[in-house]
């Protein structure tokens, strides 16, 4: 599922646009156009209508809180928001890029993105296989570790969990369309996914949905709390156990039997075209999958170079191959227990925190936890993932985990990477529309986080040979997926085709290697984002470095990039073209 703005699960967005309601009227400033006027009408009746749709309500304060019902996924409602996008897009191509001023040009490409996007996912109809590996529509409707704040939320989160047999049901009615349609999940990438579910067949206080309940806010009285209790109790026996039953034989008996044995993108209805659509929204740019797999050829090559390096360093005599199985299996690389992984990663952020005010201008209030992958999803799950509050650490089969890994691990998923990005993005000074405020596209925010991992060798957080190494293995990583993506997806190649070309160019374990493959057969196109938009970055802070010299300063480059927070690539080289063009100043300096 694509993380971009208006999409919370899959293809949420409904409605035609003539039949929104609420929509924001604007009387134009002085200082605004006509043609800014339209664009800002256009969106922020975009934000307010998506918000809607995917359940939420406008609270007194001004923000968007999560309502009473989940957002409707059946086929008509979806039909409806591809009507809503196409109208909108309509709409947009009518105003003059021209008349708008530097702010406006961003705001229109940015929300251009965003539409083709979704318009685009709603066209394939890809809400008939709202899953892949390691992301699934049933996890994530529950708070995971804390609850909410008054009365009135917590009633509304009874009434979301008695709606939850509906959503679920209406997920089940367009996957079986998709099954009839030849538009499935792989086969091969679903073994063993549907064993989340049963997590949620506990009744009582075990039940995920329960832990919202064990901790309530002193403002609500006692005899309120008991009632919420209850309540919980009854609609997790009623409503939560009987659907997610439902949910486990679906999953088990008919859709994954009955899923493609295919692996490629390209099999898919018009999956040439599909593909393309893919590489467009995760990437943000117009390549095609031949240009990106010579690309991912070229970088394997150049990496390599540099992982021979360190054999040479280390005086390592041996094979590649050899060093990559002495690495896989040496106790010394392994932590023996979860918390000495946690606390290698905590190390490293704190490490990296004495560096910050060294490579940005900007630091934000906002911190962050590092916590382990939730033990219902670590066994098919990525390494770690980061985010505004948390950053996440496997700690599941420890053997597969290296730690020479974790530095370039923690640099990506928490600082100066994802979580800080994200604290950065809200924190920022100079205010941006509300819908590029909670936006993000694969090929910025995952270029960025790519490009913490080469940042921490240039700056000191690596201290070995070992830990340049585990650098290096992760690029190489991220470089090989530029060949597999295309080559599983486009080139016809098979499954073991892609596990041994990542075994033999990355040192990542064999459980990694493994999840990683079956992530990219079942998310075609999003692992390409990372390298790409990486290789933009490190393009444009050569040239700055070049063009700039003693007056280059790389606090200012990266606040450059992150004063942006989420935008298409091709916005992303133009706003540094222009930024080296006018010298590198501070990005904040005249911002109010």
């Amino acid at each position: 599922m694509r993380t971009l703005i208006f999409l919370i699960l899959a293809g949420l967005v409904s409605l035609s646009f003539s039949a929104c309601s609420n929509q924001s009227v604007h009387l134009p400033t002085p200082k605004e156009s006509k043609a800014e006027l339209k664009l800002k009408t256009l969106y922020e009746n975009a934000w307010s209508w998506s918000q809607r749709e995917d359940g939420k309500l406008l609270s007194e304060s001004g923000t968007w809180d999560s309502g009473d019902q989940w957002p409707r996924v059946d086929e008509d409602t979806q039909l409806s928001r591809l009507r809503y996008w196409e109208n909108t897009l309509a709409e947009l191509a009518e105003i003059p890029r021209g008349d708008l001023d530097r702010e406006g040009q961003i705001n229109a490409a940015v929300f251009e993105q965003i539409a083709q996007s979704l318009a685009s996912d709603l066209h394939y109809k890809t809400y008939q296989a709202p899953l892949n590996s390691d992301t699934f529509f049933w996890i994530g409707l529950h708070p995971r570790s804390s609850g909410f704040s008054d009365l009135a939320a917590y009633e509304r989160y009874l009434n979301r969990l008695a709606d939850v047999p509906r959503f679920l049901l209406e997920h089940e009615t367009s996957m079986r369309a998709g099954i009839v349609r030849g538009y499935t999940v792989p086969q091969v990438a679903l073994t063993g996914r549907e064993d989340s579910i049963e997590a949620y067949l506990e009744d009582g206080k075990r039940n995920p949905f329960w832990v919202p309940l064990k901790h309530l806010p002193q403002t609500i009285s006692p005899a309120e709390q008991e009632h919420l209790r209850e309540q919980t109790l009854g609609l997790i026996s009623n409503s939560i156990v009987p659907a997610y039953k439902q949910l486990l034989a679906f999953m088990r008996s008919e859709y994954i039997p009955a899923a493609r044995t295919t692996i490629a993108a390209k099999a898919l209805p018009d999956g040439d075209a599909f593909y393309r659509s893919q590489i467009r929204a995760y990437t943000t740019l117009e390549l095609t999958p031949k240009e990106i797999y010579e690309t991912g050829l070229d970088e394997v090559a150049r990496i390599r170079k540099a992982q021979e390096s360190i054999l040479e360093e280390l005086e390592f005599t041996g094979t590649m191959r050899e060093f990559f199985a002495f690495l896989r299996t040496d106790p010394q690389f392994y932590a023996r227990t979860p918390e000495e992984l946690m606390g290698v990663s905590a190390y490293v952020a704190k490490r990296m925190d004495g560096k910050l005010s060294e490579v940005l201008g900007f630091l934000p209030r906002r911190r962050f936890a590092i916590n382990p992958v939730p033990p219902e999803i670590a066994p098919t799950y990525t390494s770690g993932r980061g985010g505004l509050n948390a950053c996440l650490m496997n700690t599941y089969n420890l053997p597969a985990r290296p730690l020479y890994a974790i530095p370039a691990l923690t640099l990506h998923e928490c600082a100066p990477g994802h979580a800080l990005q994200a604290a950065i993005a809200l924190e920022a000074p100079g205010e941006i529309p509300e819908f590029r405020a909670n936006n993000y596209f694969s090929g910025y925010g995952e270029g960025w986080g790519l490009y913490t991992e080469w940042l921490g060798g240039e700056i000191g957080i690596y201290r070995t040979p070992y830990e340049r190494f585990g650098q290096l293995t992760f690029e190489m990583w991220r470089a090989c997926r530029l060949v597999i993506d295309t080559g599983l997806h486009q080139f016809g190649w098979t499954r073991q085709q892609a596990i041994d070309y990542l075994s033999e160019h990355a040192a990542l374990s064999a459980h990694d290697i493994e999840t990683e493959i079956d992530r990219y057969i079942s998310w075609p196109g999003q692992a390409l984002s990372y390298k790409l938009g990486e290789m933009l970055i490190r393009d444009k802070r050569e040239k700055a470095e070049r063009v700039l010299g003693a007056k280059f300063d790389q606090r200012y480059f990266h606040d450059m990039i992150l004063s942006l927070r989420s935008v298409p690539l091709s916005v992303l080289a133009a706003e540094l073209d222009a930024w080296i063009n006018a010298a590198g100043p501070n990005p904040y300096a005249q911002t109010p």
